[in-house]
């Protein structure tokens, strides 16, 4: 299937727009009016979002609008006040992280979360638990079906290590990499628990321009070589409006539009909801 090609946005029947080559298929993601409240406060209100099975998405909005707190949400960190989720059709209510984990949403975070004493290739064989099994006696004891997952967990480890250029430094140390190199790391180990959906918060923070070009391209082939959905969260306008299929615009905790790239960036809600007033649309 050509991804571009068909990526223009066309109506659900739920009502959402995804792209049209993911109709025909369930909806990978589903958030049916979120809410969450903190002590009286309410952080996420009404908060409905449906994203297709190869769909690159975007959620942004000014700092303090509740993006990270919707990616907590999806992930179950954060147990809804109201509404549901569904991943692949099946609920999430009640499950926890590590359930949700394979039902197939993997994520990363604003700050990097590597084990930053092992190796690359371990930090990516940490991800692989929802796809390797082993016995728990074999795995205590090293005995029969041991030996034979380890190499298979390294195999699958450097071929996702390969993919993006690091198989090279794969004994290396994952905190003596250089900044970009560590946020590819992340996203290779989040890529290891072979999710459907792949959240990103803020990949780009910190990259210079000629890293951010590279997390483009590998966005562009995470969602073309393992036919998953990406939904990211990100400041950088540029990136947004460079590889976002629909995106998704948060205020105080509200979404106040959703559109494709063109619709989002002469918006002028979205305008003042980032300048505090109209005008100066080049921010988005």
């Amino acid at each position: 299937m050509d991804m571009n090609k068909s990526g223009r946005l066309v109506p659900y029947p739920s009502g959402a727009f995804i792209p049209e080559r993911d109709l025909g298929n369930m909806p990978v993601l589903e958030a049916r009016h979120l809410g969450i409240d903190f002590g009286g406060l309410t952080a996420v209100d009404d908060f409905s979002l449906t994203i297709g099975r190869t769909e690159i998405a975007g959620l942004i909005g000014p700092n303090g609008a509740g993006k990270t707190t919707v990616f907590n949400l999806l992930t179950n960190v954060y147990q809804p006040t109201r509404g549901n989720i569904l991943v692949n059709g099946y609920s999430t209510a009640g499950k926890s992280t590590h359930q949700v984990s394979k039902m197939g949403i993997a994520r990363t975070f604003q700050n990097i979360r590597l084990y930053s004493n092992l190796s690359v290739l371990d930090n990516v064989k940490v991800g692989l638990h929802n796809t390797l099994k082993e016995s728990f006696f074999a795995a205590v004891t090293h005995g029969f079906g041991y030996g034979k997952a380890e190499r298979v967990a390294d195999s699958v480890a450097l071929e996702l290590l390969d993919f993006f250029s690091l198989a090279d430094l794969a004994e290396t140390a994952a905190g003596s990499l250089p900044y970009g190199a560590q946020r590819r790391l992340e996203i290779v180990r989040a890529l290891a628990t072979s999710p459907s959906i792949l959240l990103l918060d803020e990949p780009a923070a910190g990259m210079n321009p000629s890293e951010t070009a590279e997390l483009m391209e590998n966005i562009r082939r995470i969602r073309d070589n393992f036919h998953i959905a990406v939904l990211l969260i990100e400041h950088d306008m540029n990136l947004v409006m460079g590889i976002c299929e629909g995106i998704c615009v948060l205020n105080y905790g509200k979404i106040i539009t959703k559109g494709t790239p063109d619709e989002i960036r002469s918006n002028p809600t979205v305008i003042e909801a980032y300048l505090g007033r109209k005008g100066a649309s080049e921010t988005c």
